[in-house]
């Protein structure tokens, strides 16, 4: 969406007021929306430098690098916060908001989950910018969102919770919800923030099924402080981290008879056995009416693609990062009755993501470096493969 703010000299500016991206089911970083093909996160430096210096064998397997962009706090008269970008010189033209934007559906769930009490605080305000005509400073429909609670309470995990009883993942909320409060105690308003702007992955599905799986046996990257590096290695110990080299770390899966995202969290993920870890691959799989079966064979087909590209990258390692397994929730109408798509083979998408703490030959850190490719990254994919082959043998 298009803004326009004012600088000091009072001339217009054209600015992106970012939105939360609503289907952030993991890590601990604010993801934004910038427009419909893409997203953006606060930059870290490390992480930047990695997709600069991407080996080509990788680039199937990560969302696509976009460059950087500037992101400040503005507030408005009455107090209300929101970010807004600079946005990219190629994007100047009119910025297209659906009707159907995210803000929108923000809206609609946090008045059925808050009700209309005035008595809360406003944690966050979300404006929303209509592009109605060709010029972006001419075409402004705003309306104002509140967030009138703490969305910590919207995750909570029990049955019938709050999460599965909506149609999007306030996991994102709460990361973003987190983030304004920090710039807002830690940084002056016009404080200027470095974003990374990279692919959005599921801007082609119409209900995005996401499995965030935190990878390897080992979390914490060279730079920990012994307490950081402490607390990861307890996380690994006591989660399907160090036993198989993968955990989960968020997903949300459409459930088609009730119309909705079923969502789990880090938390969730923390506490499962080797059993529920093959119970939840399950669950992420089954749509409240049926296994999806036809989604195996191409799943396990990139997995075994992308452990092919681990193993010929030496000196890598992938410490804390992520891998999505995507798949779109609404199920081709042509589907037969035998349950598989007469179409061809499922559309199915895995990413790598999150590389703050990856380090390589050539990185930033020269004081450590690895030989061979990443032991652990490679343990957790021959396991994730190995417990989908067994589902589908199951099956």
């Amino acid at each position: 969406m298009v803004v326009q703010d004012s600088t000091d000299a009072g001339e217009a500016r054209v600015g992106v007021r970012l939105e939360p991206f609503l289907h952030q089911v993991g890590g601990h970083l604010s993801v934004m929306k910038y427009d419909e093909h893409t997203v953006c996160k606060p930059l870290i430096s490390q992480e930047q430098r990695f997709y600069e210096s991407l080996p080509l064998a990788m680039k199937r397997f990560t969302p696509q690098y976009k460059g950087t962009i500037t992101v400040h706090l503005q507030k408005d008269s009455r107090g209300h916060l929101s970010l807004v970008a600079t946005p990219l010189k190629e994007n100047r033209g009119p910025f297209k908001v659906s009707t159907e934007s995210a803000a929108v559906a923000i809206w609609q769930t946090l008045q059925q989950t808050t009700g209309s009490s005035g008595g809360a605080h406003p944690l966050v305000q979300w404006q929303l910018a209509h592009s109605l005509e060709e010029r972006p400073a001419t075409s402004l429909l705003r309306s104002e969102f509140h967030l009138n609670a703490p969305v910590s309470t919207l995750m909570e995990d029990a049955k019938g919770n709050q999460a599965e009883r909506r149609s999007f993942n306030p996991w994102g909320l709460q990361c973003h919800q987190a983030h304004l409060t920090r710039l807002c105690t830690e940084y002056p308003e016009n404080q200027r923030h470095r974003f990374l702007l990279l692919e959005n992955v599921v801007s082609q599905y119409k209900h995005p099924c996401i499995l965030d799986l935190k990878m390897g046996t080992r979390q914490h990257g060279d730079d920990a402080s012994e307490e950081k590096k402490a607390r990861h290695m307890h996380k690994c110990a006591q989660s399907t981290s160090a036993c198989l080299g993968v955990r989960i770390c968020g997903m949300q899966v459409y459930q088609v008879d009730k119309k909705h995202f079923l969502c789990k969290d880090k938390y969730y993920g923390r506490k499962l056995s080797v059993e529920g870890f093959r119970q939840a691959l399950h669950q992420f799989l089954h749509d409240g009416t049926r296994l999806r079966m036809e989604l195996l064979e191409p799943i396990q087909c990139q997995l075994r693609a992308l452990l092919s590209v681990i193993r010929s990258q030496s000196s890598y390692r992938f410490y804390s990062s992520s891998l999505l397994i995507i798949y779109d929730g609404q199920e081709p109408p042509e589907r037969t009755a035998h349950g598989s798509s007469s179409g061809g083979v499922s559309k199915v998408d895995i990413r790598m993501i999150d590389f703050a703490h990856t380090t390589y030959k050539g990185s930033w850190d020269e004081g450590t470096s690895y030989d061979g490719p990443d032991p652990g990254y490679i343990f957790g994919l021959e396991n994730l493969i190995q417990i989908l082959q067994d589902i589908q043998d199951g099956e």
